[in-house]
């Protein structure tokens, strides 16, 4: 049974000198009590201000101070988007990025906007038309050529819904027509975006050169290092999906086993392997593990496969040639599984090499250490703390929100998404985090005190997974994902109040 801490609601109290933005309207409408303040910029994490300064120019003041106004016009929207019903037509923070302009139908409307302390702009048709009007795009999608018409979108600002053109218009144009939907409003806009599929390199998955099949073993940057005998230097790669993928920059065999294969922009290397069992093992590392130690290697004939080490240093004399410098396992592998993955707990060993028998009757396998190669190549193993994490685990449903992540052992992640959410009265709260099998993954639910965040409830059993659940009044909230022990990916649920 789950252990789950709820600990008794708090009262909210708010930072001095922020001011809330009061949304005016009939006495009744109005809330009991001093209206909340948000923490915005005090309550932001130090990841999404560093994101801002580095991405969007500004000082660490600015963007706290942008958090702040951000919040408050997001609240103001969606008090206005629920009091003006049919006749919201959309909003949108002004160049200044602190004015909130309010698109309507109806120009009686347009009071209550202003009341609100937002700028209201009278247009001809509401967000629920533009929404339908995308809708008919939608229901024809197979109708638009995807060279020449990379997507549409509503655009609030000029009240139409954008179609997007490339290399002239008539593809866009005739698209529209074959819709159906009403022409006059739709916009046609030119662009030279060309949108494509990004795709993760991960060690143990699949990877072909020409009419052969072989494992990815690592991550580096620019791309991955597998086994020398998989293919020559300038053989082109495709990837587990037959995507275009790379090339080989490096080979070595024999001699040695081991080359690199540098990937094209769709790819992104990741600091994973894939451990054949609908997850990830993230790697950290490269410490050479001790003769004796438990091993296991990822490769796309035979999964996940895993021995002890019992000699460095052997050459194995193959009928292409020979190759020293390896290492001896007692793990099974197959064909196909050859330049994948083995790791030592988190720490890369190297890539699969050769080897004797087979994971039916067993066998000995041998790898190339993947040091050598990052010496050989100038290559730089990618490991935990960047990138997209994996696809994760999905075992909370039904709950309002959702949000996915990855972890390296006793990493934390505040969702949703580095920020906190606001919840305008008192209610439970729940939470469901569903981490990696095999780990131990805890779930905090803090609130805003005032000065800082304080944990009301947790679930911190030593399982993968936890549920929380708290009654508290209104305020700000946020939810802390630990990985206590273990690393990979996550998925959390929670509905509030």
């Amino acid at each position: 049974m789950k252990r789950v801490l709820a600990g008794a609601a708090t009262a909210v109290l708010l930072p001095a000198g922020l001011a809330a933005i009061a949304i005016a309207g009939p006495a009744s409408a109005k809330p009991a009590g001093p209206t909340p303040v948000a923490p915005a910029g005090e309550a932001a994490s130090p990841e999404m201000l560093a994101a801002m300064q580095r991405d969007l120019g500004l000082t660490a003041a600015a963007a706290r101070a942008r958090i702040t106004s951000d919040d408050a016009a997001s609240r103001t929207e969606l008090a206005l988007r629920k009091r003006l019903g049919p006749t919201f037509a959309g909003a949108w923070l002004a160049p200044d990025a602190k004015s909130l302009v309010v698109a309507v139908t109806d120009s009686v409307k347009a009071a209550e906007v202003t009341a609100a302390g937002a700028t209201p702009k009278l247009v001809d048709r509401s967000g629920k038309k533009l929404d339908a009007v995308k809708a008919g795009l939608d229901a024809a999608a197979a109708k638009a050529p995807a060279a020449s018409v990379p997507g549409w979108y509503v655009d609030v600002k000029s009240n139409t819904v954008v179609v997007q053109a490339r290399g002239g218009n008539a593809a866009a144009k005739s698209f529209v027509k074959a819709s159906g939907v009403d022409a006059s409003a739709v916009r046609v806009v030119s662009t030279t975006e060309q949108p494509r599929l990004l795709y993760d390199v991960r060690g143990g998955d699949a990877y072909y050169i020409g009419g052969g099949r072989c494992s990815v073993g690592f991550s580096v940057n620019g791309g991955f290092v597998t086994a020398g005998h998989c293919g020559n230097t300038g053989a082109a790669t495709t990837g587990f999906n037959r995507a275009a993928q790379g090339s080989f920059q490096g080979s070595s065999f024999p001699g040695n086993d081991y080359a690199w294969v540098a990937v094209n922009s769709n790819w992104t290397p990741q600091p994973w392997v894939n451990n054949y069992a609908g997850g990830n093992v993230t790697v950290a590392g490269s410490t050479v593990a001790a003769i004796g130690s438990a091993i296991c290697r990822s490769g796309s004939t035979t999964g996940w496969r895993c021995g002890t080490v019992q000699a460095y240093n052997q050459t194995v004399n193959y009928a292409e040639g020979s190759v020293s410098g390896l290492t001896r396992t007692n793990a099974c592998a197959e064909p196909g599984d050859s330049g994948g993955s083995w790791l030592s707990g988190q720490q890369a060993q190297g890539v699969t090499s050769g080897g004797s028998g087979n994971c039916t009757s067993g066998g000995t396998t041998y790898f190339q250490p993947v040091n050598e190669i990052l010496s050989a190549y100038g290559r730089t193993l990618v490991t935990s703390g960047g990138g997209n994490p994996p696809p994760p685990p999905t075992g909370c449903s039904g709950y309002e929100f959702s949000v996915t992540g990855s972890l390296s052992s006793g990493g934390s992640a505040y969702q949703p998404n580095g920020s906190y959410y606001y919840s305008s009265t008192s209610g439970t709260h729940k939470g469901c985090l569903d981490g990696p099998t095999g780990t131990d993954f805890d779930l905090y639910l803090q609130k805003w005190n005032g000065s800082g965040w304080s944990v009301v409830a947790q679930g911190a059993t030593a399982a993968a997974d936890e549920t929380v659940s708290y009654n508290g009044t209104a305020g700000y909230y946020r939810w802390r994902v630990h990985a206590y022990s273990g690393s990979g990916s996550y998925s959390l649920g929670y509905s509030n109040p």
